[in-house]
């Protein structure tokens, strides 16, 4: 079966690098390239870093890891999709971390690869993430993964340890996380790789909560996509990711819709019928497990392709420190905030990033007392007609009208002079704005223009 999976991505990358090779040579105004980087951190299994920075990054970028296919490398999945393409375009930064194993497939079948904190790929994919957070403005509610087979599994994975750090995620041919478990050293799972393996959607959502107990936020949101001729990870696997992400979030196995998005595609969406769901499962009729990897769509699931602000060219990298564990470090308020009346406790930086029907948003909270604020609710009404679909870094109840925004274990304490930073996705049905005031614990808060 690993000969067979090697055999598979050896022509998936032959085909890849043909027909896309275009693509994979920079038109001549750009001078952005893949770089190889070292020492970047903890790296328990000698995994290899490549970095895509392009030559204009959006002021607060996105920051997108991409991970290859068994038998595959980092700088092949970047010449051999356009995820580098569309970052020229919309201005984030991709990682593309490369396994140096002989069998070239991620540690998505360890013990250790499971726990969070635990070792192996994990971790030295969390200290290259580190390592460009300390280095670039990242957005830090805009950070997503995406992989191929065993890319695919590993963004299982990620997103399975890391719901604190990664929004949402984008799996080409996949398997739930934990699925491909073993007890004997084997990377290879058999009955997983089958399709044999079925649980209920309690018990494949507890694999996912158990690999990081206590954590009570957000988690990420998750796009799925599996031909129903794979012969290699087989499709049922598709169901049991399915089971899996909407028992996570709490949702019915009942799509809220259900449409084709081309001849031959059934796409169903849970927890929401835009853009922006919870859940979103593509089922390609008559595909084998060398499935086309459609970037365009990963990043409009992401909201990659609606930055903030427009691009600017890219600043000299400043280090700062790299944030551990929280994904969000406390910032120091800006010397321009204006002096504020001492009833505020605090002030409130809201920026909203709205299209269509949808919308994001990044809330900084600036704790401007002397004391330390040791556990915080954040108090505000959004405008009709505004939903939120999906939070990160704090828990959000409701989720309409009269909104309380709650901290999470990592954030619970602002110290005086810092900030800590929220955020949300929302639909709305044509007012984006934001809320008209803010209380702290209580408290009025400052509502900051800048």
């Amino acid at each position: 079966m690993k000969k067979a999976i090697k055999l598979g991505w050896a022509a998936f990358t032959a085909i890849a690098l043909t027909t896309l090779a275009a693509l994979s040579i920079p038109s001549p105004a750009s001078a952005a390239t893949l770089t190889e980087v070292t020492n970047f951190g903890a790296n328990p299994s000698n995994l290899r870093m490549y970095l895509y920075v392009p030559d204009r990054v959006a002021p607060r970028p996105g920051l997108l890891v991409a991970m290859h296919y068994c038998t595959g490398t980092g700088p092949a999945l970047h010449s051999g999709t356009q995820f580098a393409a569309l970052a020229d375009q919309y201005g984030y930064i991709v990682i593309y971390p490369s396994v140096t194993r002989s069998s070239q497939c991620f540690d998505v079948y360890s013990p250790q690869a499971l726990r969070r904190g635990g070792g192996s790929d994990p971790v030295g994919i969390m200290s290259m993430v580190d390592h460009v957070r300390s280095r670039y403005s990242v957005d830090p509610s805009r950070i997503f993964a995406t992989g191929v087979s065993s890319g695919a599994m590993m963004t299982n994975v990620m997103l399975g340890l890391y719901p604190d750090v990664f929004a949402a995620g984008a799996a080409f041919a996949g398997v739930p996380f934990g699925c491909f478990a073993t007890t004997n050293g084997s990377e290879w799972n058999s009955q997983c790789a089958n399709g044999q393996i079925s649980r209920t959607p309690q018990q494949w959502g507890d694999l996912v909560r158990n690999a990081y107990p206590g954590y009570n936020g957000p988690r990420p949101r998750m796009q799925t996509w599996h031909g129903t001729n794979d012969d290699i990870l087989r499709y049922p696997n598709f169901g049991e990711q399915i089971k899996q992400w909407t028992n996570v979030h709490g949702l019915s196995q009942t799509p809220t819709v259900t449409d084709s998005p081309q001849a031959g595609y059934t796409r169903t969406r849970y927890g929401g019928s835009g853009n922006f769901a919870s859940v979103e499962a593509i089922s390609m009729q008559g595909v084998s497990h060398n499935l086309p990897v459609d970037a365009t769509q990963a990043i409009r699931f992401f909201g990659l392709n609606n930055p903030s602000t427009t691009p600017t060219p890219t600043p000299t990298p400043t280090p700062t420190p790299t944030p551990t564990p929280p994904p969000v470090s406390p910032t120091p308020t800006p010397t321009t905030s204006p002096t504020l009346p001492p009833d505020w406790a605090c002030e409130v930086h809201y920026e909203v990033n709205a299209w269509n029907t949808g919308l994001t948003t990044s809330v900084q909270i600036t704790n401007t007392g002397s004391t330390a604020i040791n556990g915080w609710s954040l108090a505000f009404t959004l405008p009709g007609g505004q939903t939120i679909t999906n939070g990160w870094n704090a828990t959000y109840s409701p989720t309409s009208g009269a909104v309380t925004a709650q901290n999470v274990s990592y954030n619970g304490t602002i110290a005086p002079k810092t900030s800590t930073t929220i955020g949300f996705q929302a639909n709305h049905t044509g007012d984006a704005g934001k809320p008209g005031a803010f209380m702290l614990n209580g408290r009025s808060c400052y509502d900051s223009p800048r």
